[in-house]
């Protein structure tokens, strides 16, 4: 069974192509215009064990915020399509990951009902020249959204006493949880024997 998506989304102010394969090997061919958000994809490909390909053309004249609104949606509905029906899956997956001085959790459940959680303490405004850390709430909710998954987002520890959070580290903590959890979710369970996993039959 071929889990695999290819999603384009164009607007007036983006246009996106988006291809998911959640049983591939983690390779990622990215580029969004902004380096921090490549290099958190890259993060969403390698520790999930997703083969992703992210090409987004945006209106960064402006800023990068429906550049990375409209990825985030278009790869929120690439999981959505690539999961089909969730036949077999765990459904449910978690992770705490440690990052330096940070550490992170994230739990995902794929149920059919979006629903986003997202705890970070406060940031300095920037990541590199175009990164603004205030998107990174956004990111999550609209890929939650898309996904139609709860996922809830807690950095548990970002700093050393008497030093300020590294807004790097907090949030690439975040995209390494974030993917971990999502690998344990989308993951066949052997002993579902193909069954929805859940009691209603359907998610």
């Amino acid at each position: 069974m071929s889990r695999t998506a290819r999603i384009e989304r164009t607007t007036k102010e983006t246009k996106v192509l988006v291809e998911v394969d959640l049983d591939g090997t983690g390779k990622g061919d990215i580029s969004t215009g902004v380096g921090f958000y490549d290099h958190m994809l890259h993060q969403i490909s390698r520790h999930g064990g997703f083969d992703l390909t992210v090409h987004t053309v945006g209106d960064l004249e402006i800023d990068a915020h429906h550049t990375m609104e409209d990825t985030a949606l278009a790869l929120g509905a690439a999981f959505a399509e690539a999961l089909g029906d969730k036949a077999g899956i765990r459904r449910y997956g978690s992770a705490v990951i440690p990052m330096d001085e940070v550490l992170v959790q994230a739990a995902v459940d794929l149920s059919g009902r979006p629903y986003v959680v997202h705890d970070e303490p406060a940031l300095a405004p920037y990541i590199g020249p175009v990164y603004p850390t205030s998107m990174t709430r956004h990111i999550w909710e609209s890929f939650g959204q898309a996904a139609k998954i709860t996922l809830h987002v807690t950095v548990l520890r970002a700093a050393r006493p008497g030093g300020h959070p590294d807004a790097h580290h907090v949030v690439e903590g975040q995209f390494k949880a974030v993917a971990r959890a999502l690998r344990e979710a989308v993951s066949i369970d052997p002993r579902a024997a193909g069954a929805i996993p859940s009691t209603k039959g359907v998610i």
